[in-house]
């Protein structure tokens, strides 16, 4: 028999069903967002690439037709993932909903609280959270929480969720047990930072400034180290960015802002339509001298930091060759809570290098002992920050 020409049935529900779904992106989103993905593409732009419509025509008869029932979230979580294989570069890549919650959490710095360390077993008060309410408002470490604004209170983990569900700011009323003695305070809920620095003055009014994440809140800690050992008499400062393996980008340029003067150069970025250099904008600057540790774990925005005040400040630089992560990533959130982490540009030092793979060099190139309570590295950036 003759086998007509023409679509069959099938064929003509697919084509429905892809005009539809273009149909309907490319009209609802006109009202969101004007129709707009990213800075150059939109959804009209997508609707006219025939790869896409390739794609969506696949992934419309596997929903249609494939014999048994179809994951579509599942489904499109591997084609996700597969376009970041097909780039085949370690810092792209497609996170989960949990890699993306662990991953916030981890950058956030900061969380709402009391201040309040407590036993979980006994919910004795165990000691305070400095930059919490709870210090100041007269509980007492071995102080037993029996009642949180008037509710029974029957473990630690009821006290959590009362707290996270508290707007910040607000005051909670927290009643204990202080040796049979029922007493009652209010103690605010409000922001904590997560530390993420360790600060001494030392002798010779030597600064140590040990920085452990860029995270979100890492300038505003920063600043009040700074400004707490410049007020006792600082002279010359140490920056340990030793295994400090990055973090927010903009963070590392808050930071270098806060030591070079107006109009020097943080770093640039290499991207696909060109470069764009970031020099400091603010009139704070500092002028004692800078040594810096570093070695092979200080990598991303710590290299950043260091490249800035090396070259536009004139740090000195102590210790193993750094990471080399040249390389600057964006993120989108998508709906379902999971994030794609893609390489938008390369940064470039103030003097226009790429450290991508190569890393930066120390000054003084120093081994430090393994399994050894000497730190060579930190005894040299001593002597050199007491030096002229």
């Amino acid at each position: 028999m003759k086998e007509t020409k023409g679509f069959r049935l099938r064929d003509i529900i697919i084509i429905i069903i892809i005009t539809s779904i273009i149909t309907s992106l490319t009209t609802g989103v006109i009202v969101y967002n004007q129709n707009r993905l990213t800075k150059n593409i939109t959804f009209q732009d997508l609707s006219k690439d025939t790869d896409l419509k390739e794609f969506l025509k696949v992934y419309a008869s596997l929903i249609e037709d494939y014999y048994e029932n179809v994951d579509k979230k599942a489904m499109l979580e591997s084609a996700i993932e597969a376009m970041f294989n097909y780039l085949g570069e370690d810092y792209s890549t497609y996170m989960s909903q949990e890699e993306t919650n662990s991953l916030a959490d981890q950058l956030k710095g900061e969380y709402k609280g009391l201040g309040i360390q407590l036993n979980r077993s006994t919910k004795a008060i165990e000691g305070f959270v400095e930059g919490g309410a709870a210090k100041e408002s007269g509980l007492m470490i071995g102080d037993i929480i029996i009642k949180v604004d008037d509710k029974e209170i029957n473990s630690t983990d009821e006290i959590n969720e009362i707290v996270e569900k508290t707007k910040e700011g607000t005051k909670l009323n927290i009643t204990v047990n202080r040796n049979e003695e029922i007493l009652s305070f209010d103690v605010e809920n409000k922001k904590i930072l997560i530390p993420a620095i360790a600060y001494v003055l030392m002798e010779n009014n030597i600064g140590y400034l040990k920085m452990e994440q860029f995270s979100n809140t890492l300038s505003e800690q920063v600043e009040f180290a700074l400004k707490d050992m410049e007020q006792n008499g600082m002279k010359s400062l140490i920056i340990d960015l030793r295994d400090n393996t990055g973090g927010y980008l903009k963070e590392a340029k808050d930071i270098a802002s806060m030591f070079l003067e107006k109009g020097k150069t943080i770093y640039s970025l290499e991207e696909k339509n060109g470069n764009t250099v970031f020099k400091d904008e603010t009139n704070e600057k500092r002028d004692y001298k800078i040594v810096i540790l570093m070695n092979e774990s200080s990598a991303s925005a710590s290299e950043v930091l260091i490249a800035a005040l090396k070259e536009s400040y004139g740090a000195i630089t102590v210790g193993t060759r750094s990471y080399g992560k040249g390389k600057v990533q964006q993120t989108r959130n998508l709906e379902d809570g999971s994030m794609v982490k893609y390489t938008s540009a390369k940064w470039l030092t103030p003097n226009g290098e790429c450290i991508d793979g190569f890393g930066i060099k120390p000054d003084y190139e120093i081994e430090k002992e393994m399994n050894s309570s000497f730190d060579e590295q930190l005894e040299k950036a001593i002597e050199l920050a007491e030096g002229e």
